[in-house]
């Protein structure tokens, strides 16, 4: 029985490398075979010469290899990093180990794959063959030229550096490090092709990027599963937690998939366009392909999941691999969706607004379209929703069990989700790519005043409260993730007050006056990037000034206080500057939209430079007002403090201090201990007992005792 378990064990441990090639041949023949079988290249469709069968069939094959490579380094990852426990000491243990060992093996292939990535994409952009391009110094001046192929060599870069991490790295702290770079590593290729062109390139952008990162959460966690239940007697303990674990993580990004998917489509297509076209007909075939594997998950769900948590692993295995291998053929499916031309519509020429930021305006950012003319923000608006639901389901989750929570505390978070989704999605956040100073508006809500809102809310303190602990046995949950993560080096680092400063502050200057805002003025990923920025730094800042969370380096009230009024005079004087220089910022990019309602660019960069010099006087006041009232409460937390330690010990502090003045008074040393005969007796008879000013002994909280 022993032998046979172990036979089957071995079998499915060496198939396991067997149903990775199937997977990446079958994804591999679809795009190659899907692109050969397309009537209309896209180099063709878009009046380019031909690029030669080198670069025509073999781009969507070497580029879904390297996709693939990517999910698996992402699966290793995640696996390493979330899905298994690590030592207690903090180091990964041997099935964490083997997870980020296979994450390199990975991350090799996805760099070696992002770097062949560049000449061909060089070469299906200039419809040239690949030998013909191929140099060190034509691909120098030729990359810089072509988003697509600059993407790939960031891309490279990103798996580069997961690579070179996962070869050093041991410990659990470093797997989430690098599990972050990977996931970021995804992002640049997602920010480019289709979805970067043509009307609402910004809802196609964004929802793109959901849509690769969900699928290499599910994809590459999955994988990583497999692997673990292949390996039943070195990860018996370690399978149960990570299927589970993995199971809530892959019904969320199978609904992000599918609701990223289906609006991606909207904007590239019109849904006449579905039927009776070839990108219409991948679209399809690409939709059934997740309506299958959403199906085979909700049968894991059901019936595999709890029987591989029971010990019997086969069932998962099985799916499982059927699983994987839909996945790896719908991954090529988008490659060569994705090397296929969209149907051209007969519409008028779209204006240049649209052309540059994704969408027309209707007008003046007048009162009215501020506050109602909406365009909802895919990542921001939605991270804001998702944040302020999670808050509120964790204050239910403490009232349920009779918990208190401070009603301000939620209002303060709420409001602060509020001003992020008003700040991205109203007509601020429609108008803030084409114009300065709605830019500059935008700009201070999510740098000064939705931080300080978001701060005050304690969401760290309320996590730490409603999640539930471990225990002594039990593997690290969310609230150990985030406990580590306050306790880590990192965030000792970022902490310091004085490079929270640097960044809150020092930032802007780096920003608007070095030529890198007009640098990434045209780009809608650099805005996203910007806007990320200021928030996070904002955050930093004021978690350090007001936050009620804990931090890794406390400060006291007085140097709170110091903090705020060193960054006042910065951001006065950066509004200054703006308002009295002579030239303008973004000119050509500004210059180029050619919005009839800003006949003066200048004019409007002294508008935003006034926004900037104004806009800090609300949030300094509710930062002065939170300070004081944090310093009132930190007063009364001591008195309360004193007056329990004084009911305990009988108030031992003051006595000793009394009787060292009637020492004092008597002409004893005061450092010698009282005569034998009583704590007074160093003193004249009649003489007043010598107490503290006010005439009388104070006692606990100031009332006189005898």
């Amino acid at each position: 029985m022993v032998h046979s378990e172990q036979k089957a064990v071995g079998s499915t441990r060496s198939g396991q490398p067997a149903l990775v090639a199937i997977g990446v041949g079958l994804a591999a023949f679809v795009a190659a075979g899907l692109t050969a079988f397309s009537g209309t290249p896209i180099a063709q469709a878009l009046g380019l010469p031909d690029p030669g069968a080198l670069t025509t069939y073999g781009l969507p094959v070497v580029r879904t290899l390297t996709e693939i490579a990517a999910v698996l380094t992402v699966g290793g990852l995640l696996v390493a990093a979330f899905l298994v426990a690590p030592e207690r000491n903090g180091y990964l243990d041997v099935t964490g180990y083997r997870a980020l060992r296979g994450a390199a093996h990975a991350a090799g292939c996805w760099t070696l794959g992002a770097l062949l990535m560049v000449p061909l994409t060089v070469s299906d952009g200039l419809g040239r063959p690949v030998t013909d391009v191929l140099g060190f110094s034509r691909l120098v001046a030729i990359v810089p030229r072509l988003d697509v192929a600059t993407s790939w060599l960031v891309t490279a870069g990103f798996a580069l550096a997961v690579f070179a991490g996962c070869r050093m790295a041991l410990s659990w702290g470093a797997s989430v490090v690098l599990l972050a770079i990977a996931v970021a590593g995804l992002l640049p290729v997602a920010a480019t092709g289709h979805s970067a062109a043509g009307g609402s390139h910004d809802v196609a952008t964004n929802s793109l990027m959901l849509h690769v990162v969900a699928a290499a959460l599910w994809v590459g966690g999955l994988a990583g599963v497999l692997g673990l239940a292949a390996r039943r007697a070195e990860a018996a303990e370690r399978l149960p937690t990570a299927i589970t674990r993995f199971s809530g993580l892959a019904l969320v990004c199978w609904l992000v998939m599918a609701g990223s998917g289906l609006l991606n489509a909207l904007v590239r297509i019109p849904l006449a366009d579905l039927v009776g076209t070839y990108y219409g007909a991948l679209i399809l075939a690409k939709t059934v392909a997740l309506l299958v594997l959403g199906a085979i998950g909700y049968q894991q769900r059901r019936r595999a999941v709890a029987e591989a948590a029971a010990g019997r692993g086969r069932p998962l295995l099985r799916l499982g691999s059927v699983e994987v291998l839909v996945m790896f053929a719908t991954m090529g499916l988008a490659v060569a969706l994705g090397r296929s031309a969209p149907p051209v519509r007969g519409v008028a020429s779209p204006s240049r607004a649209e052309v540059v930021i994704g969408y027309d305006l209707a007008g003046p950012p007048t009162l009215l379209r501020i506050l109602f003319d909406w365009r909802f923000d895919l990542l921001f608006g939605t991270a804001a929703l998702v944040a302020a639901g999670l808050y509120l389901r964790w204050v239910l989750r403490l009232a349920a069990r009779g918990d208190r929570w401070p009603a301000g505390r939620t209002a303060s978070w709420l409001v602060g989700c509020a001003m992020v989704v008003f700040a991205t999605s109203s007509g601020i956040g429609r108008y803030a790519p084409a114009m300065f100073s709605m830019h500059m508006a935008q700009h201070m809500i999510m740098a000064m005043l939705a931080p300080i809102l978001l701060v005050l809310g304690g969401p760290v303190t309320l996590a730490l409260r409603a999640l539930p602990p471990a225990g002594r046995d039990g593997d690290p949950g969310a609230r150990e993730w985030l406990q580590s993560a306050l306790h880590s080096p990192l965030a000792r680092w970022v902490s310091h007050p004085l490079l929270a400063l640097a960044l809150f502050v020092g930032t802007y200057y780096a920003l608007y006056f070095s030529g890198l805002f007009e640098y990434a003025l045209p780009s809608h990923p650099a805005h996203l990037l910007m806007l990320l920025h200021f928030t996070l730094t904002g955050m930093l800042f004021f978690w350090l000034v007001i936050g009620v969370d804990p931090v890794p380096r406390r400060l006291p009230p007085v140097a709170r206080l110091g903090l705020v009024f060193a960054s006042v005079p910065f951001h006065a004087f950066f509004g200054v500057v703006l308002m009295s220089s002579k030239d303008v910022i973004g000119r050509e990019y500004y210059g180029g939209l050619a919005l009839p309602w800003v006949p003066n660019l200048l004019a409007d960069q002294k508008l935003g430079g006034g926004l900037a010099w104004a806009s800090g006087e609300l949030p300094l006041l509710i930062v002065v007002v939170a300070l004081v009232v944090q310093w009132s409460r930190i007063d009364e937390r001591s008195a309360r403090r004193a007056d329990r330690r004084a009911e305990l010990d009988g108030d031992a502090d003051l006595v000793a201090y009394n009787a060292m003045l009637r020492r004092m008074a008597g002409g004893a040393d005061p450092s010698e201990p009282p005569a034998a005969g009583g704590e007074g007796s160093g003193s004249k008879p009649g003489d007043a007992d010598p107490v503290r000013p006010g005439g009388v002994e104070q006692r606990g909280s100031g009332t006189a005792g005898g």
